[in-house]
């Protein structure tokens, strides 16, 4: 009889068997949703500078739901060590993913080069050669100096009139005009 008691106003605990884990499961889920947390926390970050209202706070809010999720992994079996190594590994993979796609996805821009010469220095060299190299340019004397005026439609043409300028010890300074 009491064991009948026992049974009905006690709930014993009986631990469940532990079903088997893979640990490669374990693992690929733990890498995998790290490299996408760091995608979306790096694009998270862009997104909260370069774009609107709406969109930033819709990239912030699936960012922090998956970091939410990120953490609960954190406290997986895998050893410390190893949760350290992932998280540095998918950082630099991630980071630079996004980074590789945001320069490919870049638009060229309209740039404005603006060197200043004195008139004894190699200023006519620099004209020439930015000429030869096919960038438009024009410059105004304004007593003793010069100032050389270079427009660059591409990267190459960016480089290219730096380093021209460099090696003819301009003064220079770069604007972005817009986006072509």
């Amino acid at each position: 009889m009491l064991d009948n008691i026992e049974k009905i106003c006690y709930n014993k605990y009986e631990p469940r068997e532990k079903k088997g884990t893979d640990p490669m499961n374990l693992l690929t889920t733990f890498i995998l949703l790290n490299i996408a947390n760091v995608i979306i926390q790096t694009v998270k970050s862009i997104a909260t500078i370069k774009c609107g209202k709406t969109a930033a706070a819709v990239v912030n809010a699936v960012a922090y739901g998956l970091y939410t999720i990120v953490t609960v992994y954190m406290l997986c079996e895998l050893p410390l060590m190893w949760k350290a190594g992932i998280v540095a590994g998918c950082n630099l993979v991630g980071v630079w993913l996004v980074k590789y796609f945001e320069e490919k996805a870049r638009k060229d821009k309209l740039w404005k080069v603006e060197a200043t010469f004195k008139k004894s220095d190699k200023w006519e060299l620099a004209l020439f050669q930015l000429k030869e190299y096919g960038i438009p340019v024009n410059y105004i004397d304004v007593g003793k100096y010069i100032i050389v005026n270079c427009y660059c439609a591409t990267k190459d043409l960016s480089e290219q009139t730096k380093h021209i300028l460099e090696r003819t010890g301009a003064k220079y300074f770069v604007t972005e005009s817009k986006n072509l």
